[in-house]
C-alpha cells in the first residue's frame, strides 16, 4: 500500500493520554475528523473551541529542542511527533484537540499517536491531495549542518538522515534511510524515541525542566549506552531524527514528493527547508483553518 492520491481524514475519534516532558502536566489529546482541505489544526480545548492553531510553518516560534506553534496568542508545544504521525500515515485533514499547551511525550516516539490513528481508521475524502513536488536541487545550511532536496524519480518521498555523535562512543555515527509509506513509517520510523545525553538531562533538571521524566520514558545515554532502557534499532537515534524531519516538513501543509538528505540538522533548519520548499515549488497558497 502507498499513499492514495486523494485527501484523507480519520473515520472516528481517538484519545492519547500522557504528560508533557517539559511541563510535567497531565494532558489529553484527541484526534478528530476534519473537512476536506482544512489541513491539520490544533485546538486548545482548555481555552475553548475557537482557540485554534493551523499546523503551518508561518506559525512556528523558535524554541530549543522542539517545534512550537503560535497563532493569535494561542500556543501549542512539542508538536513534531504528532505531525510526523499524521504525515507518516497519510492523514491530510485532522483536528488535534488538547487540554494543555504541550503534547504528551508518551514514550518519546510517534508510535502512540500512530496507534491512535490506526484505531480511528482512515477515510477517503474524494478530492485530490495538495502536493509539493521538488523539481530541482537545492540545499539549506546552518554552520556544519545541512539539508538537501532533490527531485524524486518515482513520485515518492524518501529521506536519509546522517547523525554524527562521533564524540559520544555510545551513539557514534549513524545513518537512517526510508522511502515513506504508511507501512514503513509505522514499522521503521514511528517507534524510534527521543534521546538525550545524561549530561543534557542533568542540565535540564537543574533548570527545573523534565522533572517528571525518567530514563524509562525516553533514551538517556550514559557512557555505555541507554540508561535503564534498550534500543529498538541499532540506529534508533538516526531514525528518530528522521521522524523529526517528517514532522517538521509536515508544516508545509502538503504531501511532499522529493528526496531529502540531512546531516546533523535540527528543527530550525528543517523549518527553513520547509519555507524554501513552499517558496520554490508550491503552486497555490492554502487557506488557513483558524
Amino acid at each position: 500500500m502507498t499513499y492514495p492520491r486523494v485527501q484523507q481524514t480519520i473515520a472516528g475519534r481517538a484519545l492519547v493520554e500522557g504528560f508533557g516532558y517539559w511541563s510535567g502536566r497531565d494532558v489529553q489529546l484527541e484526534f478528530r475528523p476534519a473537512a476536506p482541505g482544512s489541513g491539520i489544526t490544533f485546538v486548545r480545548s482548555d481555552l475553548g473551541p475557537a482557540a485554534r492553531v493551523p499546523a503551518r510553518v508561518e506559525h512556528r516560534v523558535e524554541v530549543p529542542r522542539r517545534t512550537n506553534l503560535r497563532c493569535g496568542g494561542v500556543e501549542v508545544e512539542m508538536v513534531e511527533h504528532v505531525l510526523a504521525a499524521l504525515a507518516g500515515m497519510g492523514i491530510d485533514n485532522c483536528e488535534v484537540w488538547t487540554n494543555q499547551p504541550e503534547m504528551p511525550g508518551c514514550d518519546g516516539s510517534a508510535a502512540p499517536f500512530v496507534d491512535a490513528l490506526v484505531r480511528a481508521g482512515a477515510v477517503s475524502q474524494g478530492i485530490d491531495a495538495p502536493r509539493l513536488e521538488v523539481s530541482d536541487i537545492f540545499c539549506v545550511t546552518e554552520g556544519d549542518s545541512w539539508m538537501e532536496a532533490r527531485p524524486a524519480a518515482r513520485g515518492e518521498c524518501s529521506l536519509e538522515f546522517q547523525l554524527d555523535y562521533s564524540g559520544v562512543r555510545a551513539i557514534g555515527r549513524q545513518v537512517a534511510r526510508a522511502t515513506l509509506t504508511p507501512e514503513r513509517f509505522r514499522r521503521e520510523i514511528a517507534p524510534c524515541r527521543t534521546f538525550v545525553l545524561q549530561s543534557e538531562a542533568d542540565q535540564l533538571r537543574q533548570q527545573g525542566l523534565g522533572a517528571r521524566v525518567t530514563p524509562r520514558d525516553l533514551l538517556v545515554f550514559g557512557e555505555n549506552g541507554p540508561i535503564d532502557n534498550r534500543l529498538r534499532f541499532p540506529n534508533e537515534c538516526a531514525r528518530h531524527k528522521a521522524l523529526d524531519v517528517i514532522g517538521d516538513l509536515a508544516l508545509a501543509g502538503r504531501r511532499i514528493v522529493g528526496q531529502f538528505v540531512a546531516y546533523r540538522s535540527g528543527h530550525r533548519l528543517h523549518a527553513e527547508m520547509t519555507r524554501q520548499l513552499i517558496q520554490r515549488f508550491a503552486a497555490a497558497p492554502l487557506r488557513a483553518s483558524a
